[in-house]
């Protein structure tokens, strides 16, 4: 019997997509930080559709100004809806 604690999994990429617009919608970060964790996550591993809507939303974030977030939460909600939902 082992008591060592069990190795941290690696979050799949759609996890930690989901994660990262759920910590927006909850004002935990910004439109720049939230566009750099998006880049960062990268989209290998989604779904085309998943994939499209995550570079959709990337072009918006990319576009809007910091502090902005009106016509941007309907898009990262479609967004999250495409990632978990697959």
């Amino acid at each position: 019997m082992s008591t060592s604690p069990e190795p941290a999994r690696a979050l799949r990429p759609d996890d930690e997509i989901v994660s990262a617009l759920s910590r927006w919608l909850a004002f935990h970060l910004g439109n720049a930080e939230l566009r750099a964790r998006l880049e960062a996550i990268g989209t290998d591993g989604l779904s085309t559709e998943q994939a499209e809507a995550v570079e959709e939303l990337l072009t918006e974030l990319a576009n809007a100004p910091e502090g902005t977030r009106g016509g941007l939460e309907m898009l990262v909600r479609e967004t999250l809806e495409a990632v978990a939902l697959g």
